[in-house]
């Protein structure tokens, strides 16, 4: 056995671009879109508010996911922002945690005008999709915010670096 002063699974060439974006780090959001045996999640973190009338969400999503197509086909969508105790709902989401009968299994949703929203959170929007289009690996998708409801705050689920972090308030 040979213990190494470096990390077994670094990247020997890492990417510059992976890395810094990984170093800004930011909120957890789960867009939902769909309804019944048709729904889909994603978890994701690279979004941005855009105020104005209307207001707008900007995401950027993967285009191979069930959600970025069932996005397309609905025109709607739920953002919600998630908290510490989810992150296993966002792992599962995500496709890094295993979800015995889907990650909607995982957690409480009822059925909103723009897909499943999880009863628990606090903040999240009802948007429509407005535009989409390729910028790099991803489809940045624009939406208009038709609904908004922001409750009393929970202690947020953050991700930098490739971790959950915790910010207590």
């Amino acid at each position: 056995m040979t213990i190494h002063s470096t990390h077994p699974f670094a990247d020997a060439e890492p990417d510059p671009v992976r890395r810094l974006r990984g170093r800004l780090g930011g909120a957890v959001s789960l867009w939902t879109a769909g309804e019944g045996r048709d729904r889909e999640g994603l978890t994701v973190t690279s979004l941005l508010l855009a105020h104005g009338e209307p207001a707008h969400v900007l995401g950027l999503l993967d285009p191979d996911s069930d959600l970025a197509e069932r996005l397309l086909e609905t025109e709607k969508a739920v953002v919600q922002l998630l908290s510490w105790p989810d992150r296993d709902l966002a792992e599962a989401f995500a496709g890094t945690a295993p979800a015995p009968g889907g990650p909607f299994r995982m957690g409480d949703f009822e059925q909103t005008t723009w897909g499943p929203r999880l009863t628990s959170v606090t903040a999240w929007c009802g948007v429509t999709l407005v535009e989409t289009r390729e910028v790099g690996w991803s489809v940045e998708t624009t939406c208009r915010i038709d609904e908004i409801e922001v409750g009393d705050e929970v202690v947020p689920l953050l991700h930098r670096r490739g971790r959950f972090l915790r910010l207590d308030a």
